[in-house]
């Protein structure tokens, strides 16, 4: 009698906590960015919801997972080196990242590349940018097509782990470069530095399952989650 009332009160509570989970697929873009920014915020999107681009286990593993435990180690790294994250934003955080542990860099970098992935994908997005957007590509590439080009070499050439990117430079023009495991182009001690508004995630565990080791198939594929709105968004924050 005494583990089945256990059972009960344990079972009671879990059934509490998992009622408190957000729902994944129905969460607005606008509850997505109130929250803090130290902490894993929900998907805008279902896991299935990149499919076939990207399968749902894939998502799901990536999001729960590797992406979970950025943001819990963290969080760890914060109360250890005592960062008062009330008045430092994980941006100047990143900017100072030479200061700090490398428990600090690696996580600080995986939770923000994260949250900023998931944002840059979406269900049937528009095929290309328009816009200020495009013609600053088009000023820094040449054409659309060009500038794919050169950020799928950058991320093909990605040796092992790590991420590609289209970045605005402090005097305002794009750059294509590619970091290292959870390294961005806001860090401190990035070779390219700037505001990062698009990245690609080229470690294994973010197309594996899929695609095996045809990282350039996992590319090429990519191009049509790409959330082009949020990248002029953001292109549009990087430049006023």
């Amino acid at each position: 009698m005494q583990n089945r009332r256990q059972f009960i009160k344990t079972t009671g509570k879990a059934g509490m906590a998992m009622a408190t989970l957000p729902i994944l697929s129905k969460m607005s873009p606008s509850a997505f960015s109130q929250v803090n920014e130290y902490t894993q915020q929900p998907l805008p999107y279902g896991y299935t919801a990149l499919e076939p681009f990207i399968d749902a286990l894939t998502m799901e593993i990536h999001y729960t997972k590797h992406a979970a435990a950025y943001a819990k180690n963290l969080a760890d790294a914060v109360v250890a080196e005592k960062l008062d994250t009330s008045t430092t934003s994980l941006t100047d955080l990143l900017k100072n990242i030479s200061h700090y542990s490398p428990k600090m860099r690696n996580n600080a970098g995986g939770h923000y590349n994260h949250e900023l992935f998931w944002q840059l994908m979406k269900p049937a997005p528009a095929t290309a940018p328009s816009g200020a957007l495009a013609e600053a590509i088009t000023k820094a590439f040449g054409s659309f097509d060009a500038f794919k080009t050169a950020f799928g070499d950058a991320s093909k050439a990605r040796f092992g782990s790590g991420w590609a990117w289209l970045l605005v430079k402090a005097d305002g023009s794009l750059a294509v470069s590619s970091t290292p495991n959870q390294d961005n182009p806001l860090m401190d001690i990035a070779e390219t530095k700037g505001s990062p508004i698009l990245g690609l995630d080229v470690w294994e565990h973010a197309y594996y399952l899929k695609y095996q080791n045809k990282r350039a198939d996992y590319i090429n594929a990519w191009w049509n989650l790409v959330n082009w709105e949020f990248v002029q968004k953001k292109y549009a924050e990087a430049t006023h």
